[in-house]
């Protein structure tokens, strides 16, 4: 069950426009690869082996074996390294996309419970897994790219991070929480949520302007406290969000899905300076 060398997959490097006081200039950074990989279990409780699609989960590759089985002991499937025979990457496809698909074989007095797990995990039962195809479920979906004309100057944007840090009350008390904003594009506050999950924040705040009838947000801009990861600009994308900021690094796939549906995100967002990592259009002249 040792996980066979791979590639150094975690790292990629992205094209980006870097703001700073007084200028503008290209360059490349690093950033976190994330990509999607599916969980498979097969079952030896039976009449023969069941193979079984369980999750799709969001990952930095590497250590994906470990991944693989704390995931389907935390969700109670297996309760030692003894309930698993082996693990290992799909080998029946042609791409190399295997390397997103992990497979694990239980051990013969493993039960597993299927309806269970279709109650409670995403399954998908496609073998090529990947971030390409990730994206391109999002333009079978009837997704298309966001075409909002919205902009907004580098020194609102650059603003925006202390307007929200003053507005969140609960992280004042607990200092543990993640929060969203949406802001009009001359900066005014417009909605804020705080969880502790930082997911939830966007989605708490794309439900608020729902309940509203403040859909579509074509014409705001999100900030995230954290990093910007794929769920994230989905959630955006869904929500016709055309530009997404956060105080963290984007994630590659993040930075795909923008590119790809014409989002304007932004990382590292402080007062003193950003990176643009797609449709720096959006963003007006540089901060002052």
């Amino acid at each position: 069950m040792t996980q066979p060398r791979l590639p150094e997959r975690h790292i990629r490097q992205h094209p980006v426009l870097k703001v700073r006081s007084a200028s503008r200039e290209s360059a490349d950074d690093c950033l976190a690869a994330e990509e999607p990989m599916e969980i498979r279990v097969i079952s030896q409780n039976g009449a023969g082996p069941a193979q079984k699609s369980i999750v799709v989960t969001m990952r930095t590759p590497g250590e994906d074996f470990e991944l693989a089985a704390g995931f389907l002991h935390s969700e109670g499937i297996i309760t030692s390294g003894d309930d698993i025979v082996d693990i290992a990457y799909c080998v029946d496809t042609e791409t190399p996309q295997e390397q997103n698909v992990v497979t694990v074989t239980l051990a013969a007095d493993v039960e597993l419970d299927m309806a269970r797990l279709d109650r409670n995990f995403f399954a998908n039962s496609s073998c090529g897994v990947c971030g390409k195809a990730t994206l391109d479920s999002l333009e079978l979906s009837g997704h298309r790219p966001v075409e909002a004309n919205t902009s907004l100057t580098a020194e609102v944007l650059g603003s925006l991070p202390t307007i929200m840090r003053e507005q969140q009350r609960t992280f004042d008390v607990t200092g543990g929480l993640h929060a969203a904003a949406l802001f009009e594009t001359d900066g005014t506050l417009v909605a804020l949520r705080e969880d502790i999950g930082r997911h939830n924040t966007v989605d708490k705040l794309i439900g608020s302007r729902m309940q509203a009838g403040d859909l579509p947000l074509d014409r705001y801009v999100l900030l995230v406290s954290g990093r910007a990861g794929f769920e994230i600009l989905q959630k955006s994308l869904v929500a016709r969000l055309p530009i997404v900021a956060a105080i963290g690094a984007p994630s590659t796939l993040a930075a795909d899905l923008a590119t790809e549906f014409g989002i304007t995100l932004v990382g590292f967002l402080t007062e003193g300076g950003f990176n643009v990592y797609s449709h720096p259009h959006r963003i007006t002249d540089t901060l002052t």
